[in-house]
């Protein structure tokens, strides 16, 4: 169990306030009753519009990168290293980072579920002007190697390289802090509106999760917040998780200790792998799109609102119940996934073959 003595939002927030960090983000993010779909499953449903975080088509990234970025700076880098997947949104966020802090990405990616195909993130990693290398590695673990090679070959080339390592504790620490900041922000939210939930679910590999569950903690608030996982590692999602807030509690100088316990992480959703669509994934995001509008993503938010649904038909959130959820963003990535998502168009001569007979007239 959690053990720790609250702070005050405002507490928490002169905390967050300690640790350097550079303006990338439009804040505060939405938070949006959706009637209409809450209804669909029975429950009150509000969503944290965190694909409305504004840098290149926006999502939970910016904020986590407004604090690793003022590092970057501090140090005085000239180019960033990073790398993930072809379609990875943080990639994207860290290409539009650094265009608008004045510096170069360089970025060398796994090549994930759709490979080279130029569309989606991968499209707007080259738009953004960043370079871009694809390798065949299957694990990020392997990756970091990699990254800290290109960052020697590029001192060498005389630039000044920042590696932001995938694994690297000091990296995930820092960028936690911004859903530390992201829990006090929607805490006001909720009461400002008077609105009491019994649920926040989030869909995140291990810092949006982390920082969410250490703000919430820090400040007394006790919903239950249930994390859908995306992906499948070798590290216990909730021990990692925890792991995770605790490093940032302690760069924050919280007096809190998260245990595994306590985070309610369901990787059920996974299948049929990171990156691929499932039929339950599918079914939530045209679910969200055709009662609100709402567009989410093929990889993490659409799993993550299946897990909800599939948590509502389950008892795991009762008939009535509030529920908050954190919309991520990744939507960039829909455009890769057009054929997983949506079946391909009836050729059109099949349409006219179908279309032929007499016609009844409308009056």
């Amino acid at each position: 169990m959690t053990t720790s003595r609250s702070v005050s939002r405002e507490a928490l927030l002169e905390r967050v306030a300690t640790v350097p960090r550079v303006p990338l983000a439009a804040l505060p993010t939405p938070l949006e009753h959706c009637q209409r779909l809450g209804t669909e499953l029975g429950i009150e449903l509000y969503i944290k519009r965190d694909d409305m975080t504004g840098l290149a088509f926006g999502g939970n990234k910016t904020r986590q990168l407004e604090f690793l970025f003022a590092e970057i700076v501090a140090e005085g880098a000239d180019v960033v290293v990073a790398g993930a997947a072809t379609q990875s949104n943080w990639c994207r966020q860290i290409s539009a980072a650094a265009c608008k802090l004045n510096m170069d990405a360089h970025l060398v990616l796994m090549h994930g579920e759709k490979g080279p195909l130029r569309q989606g993130n991968l499209l707007l990693d080259e738009v953004l002007g960043a370079t871009v290398e694809i390798v065949d590695v299957a694990d990020i673990a392997h990756l970091s190697p990699l990254l800290h090679e290109k960052a020697r070959a590029l001192a060498a080339a005389g630039r000044k390289p920042f590696v932001v390592d995938p694994i690297g504790m000091k990296v995930l620490a820092r960028s936690t802090v911004g859903y530390v900041n992201a829990a006090a922000e929607l805490d006001a939210q909720l009461e400002a509106r008077d609105i009491r939930p019994d649920h926040l679910y989030i869909a995140g590999a291990n810092m949006t999760p982390a920082g969410m569950a250490l703000g919430m903690r820090a400040i007394g608030n006790s919903v239950r917040i249930s994390n859908i996982a995306p992906i499948q590692w070798e590290e216990d999602r909730p021990t990692d998780i925890a792991r995770i807030a605790n490093a940032c509690a302690a760069l924050l100088g919280l007096d809190v200790q998260i245990s595994a316990d306590e985070i309610h992480n369901d990787d059920g959703y996974i299948s049929p792998g990171y990156g691929k669509v499932s039929q339950e994934s599918r079914e939530a995001l045209l679910l969200a799109a055709r009662t609100e509008g709402l567009i989410l993503d093929p990889v993490y938010s659409s799993k993550a609102f299946a897990g909800l649904i599939g948590h509502c038909r389950q008892g795991i959130v009762r008939p009535g119940e509030t529920v908050v959820f954190c919309h991520t963003g990744g939507t960039p990535a829909l455009f890769a996934y057009a054929e997983d998502v949506m079946p391909p168009r009836t050729p059109r001569a099949e349409l006219s073959r179908r279309n032929r007979g007499p016609c009844t007239p409308t009056t």
